[in-house]
């Protein structure tokens, strides 16, 4: 057997720049949206959800928290389907869509939401720097 070629599907080696297992080009529109940008989405969608949360509880309050992490999660299952991400990828410049290809539909945003909520699954990435959420939900966030 050829030293290029997996044994088995759990053996897949990885690409020579993130996505390229994925059929994603190298760079600009289309590649795989590097971490900067991640962190710089997340960021704004979760000020927005406090700022979102302050208008109904006390920001010290533990109604808050939960407001807070309610709102966040409601933006991301709201947005994702309708405007190609939450309103933090689409200010940095990217979108979430399914590897597959198509329309991301409406269950593909509530498992990466309530995945991504859990945070573990977030932190943990493949070579194609997809985390655990958008494996299981069949996604990939890519530059606009």
């Amino acid at each position: 057997m050829p030293a290029t070629q997996p044994r088995t599907s759990g053996e897949l080696r990885p690409g020579r720049w993130p996505g390229e297992r994925l059929g994603l080009p190298a760079a600009g529109s289309g590649s795989v949206g590097r971490v900067g940008r991640r962190l710089a989405a997340l960021a704004i969608d979760w000020v927005a959800a406090i700022v979102i949360a302050l208008l109904f509880a006390p920001y010290s309050s533990t109604l808050h928290t939960w407001l807070t992490l309610g709102i966040f999660a409601l933006m991301q299952v709201l947005f994702i389907p309708t405007i190609g991400g939450s309103v933090g990828h689409r200010l940095v410049g990217l979108r979430v869509v399914p590897v597959a290809g198509g329309w991301v539909g409406p269950w593909r945003p509530v498992v990466r939401t309530v995945l991504l909520v859990i945070v573990l699954p977030a932190v943990v990435w493949d070579s194609d720097q997809r985390g655990f959420h958008d494996k299981l939900a069949g996604t990939v966030l890519i530059r606009a």
